[in-house]
């Protein structure tokens, strides 16, 4: 409650995750530490890798990384604050931005589908992320789109369908 009274005055994106929720993305992430998740944007998607490096989870686009290899920055990084889990039953999570590349609706749409890809229930689902880590030949970007789309989590940041011509 603490947690989110103090970040629902901040521009940024924060959760408070249960733990038996992070239990199952954390282990998830050991095996399968990366993943490409698709940002919609006015004209298509944008892509951008997501990288687990210990309890922070760093997003790039995929753009930067073919154009600046391993010196492309995050735009996006998510903290994770196990230190509750035991003892309250609860992760915190908190982000930091680049506001040049991304807002915090954007933001929290990448921030949605950690939990959509790495929390689900559905085995078909998460299969995505272990195809996109241990059998990339066979991985199909447009399968992250068909799964977002029928999540319906994009479906904000995309403009009205119908045009306003009166």
């Amino acid at each position: 409650q603490i947690w989110n009274q103090y970040f629902s005055a901040k521009d940024t994106v924060y959760a408070v995750i249960p733990a038996a929720k992070f239990d199952v993305m954390w282990k998830r992430a050991q095996k399968c530490p990366s993943f490409l998740y698709a940002l919609p944007r006015k004209e298509g998607y944008e892509f951008f890798v997501g990288q687990w490096s210990g309890t922070e989870l760093h997003f790039t686009s995929l753009i930067n990384i073919q154009t600046q290899g391993e010196a492309a920055p995050s735009q996006l990084v998510l903290y994770h604050y196990p230190e509750l889990q035991k003892e309250k039953g609860i992760v915190l999570m908190t982000a930091e931005r680049d506001s040049k590349f991304l807002v915090v609706h954007e933001a929290q749409c990448l921030a949605n589908q950690v939990q959509l890809f790495y929390a689900t229930d559905r085995s078909e689902t998460y299969e995505l992320v272990e195809t996109f880590n241990h059998r990339s030949s066979e991985f199909k970007y447009m399968s992250v789109i068909a799964e977002l789309e029928q999540s319906g989590l994009g479906r904000e940041l995309r403009p009205g369908q119908v045009s306003d011509k009166s």
